[in-house]
């Protein structure tokens, strides 16, 4: 079996790390990747796709990436469960990512 996304799209906001109780550094990121054919409209659609960066590729992405950067992300796609208020749950995909490209950085370009 394999379960293996390759994703390069701009990011839609300022990636920003946080620690989750045992001190591992986590960024969760939405990637916009344009769609490779156009509508009936002749506009190409977005898809706006969730992506969580673990321990150091989210500090790196942190440090170097801001938004409107584009990126190219590796990884696998997961699926959780989110309950919301009211007993709502919503069955939730994303991308783990395994490695990440800097295609364009603000860094970079200084």
């Amino acid at each position: 079996m394999l379960n293996q996304s390759i994703l390069v799209g701009r990011i839609v906001k300022e990636p920003e790390v946080r620690e989750t109780e045992n001190g591992t550094k986590v960024t969760n990121i939405t990637l916009a990747v344009q769609r490779p054919y156009k509508n009936v409209e002749g506009e190409y659609d977005t898809d706006f796709i969730s992506c969580v960066l673990w321990k150091g590729i989210a500090e790196t992405t942190a440090e170097y990436c801001k938004k409107g950067d584009l990126i190219g992300i590796r990884g696998r796609i997961q699926s959780k469960i989110t309950e919301y208020p009211n007993d709502i749950k919503h069955n939730v995909m994303e991308v783990v990512a395994e490695r990440v490209t800097f295609l364009s950085s603000k860094k970079q370009e200084d």
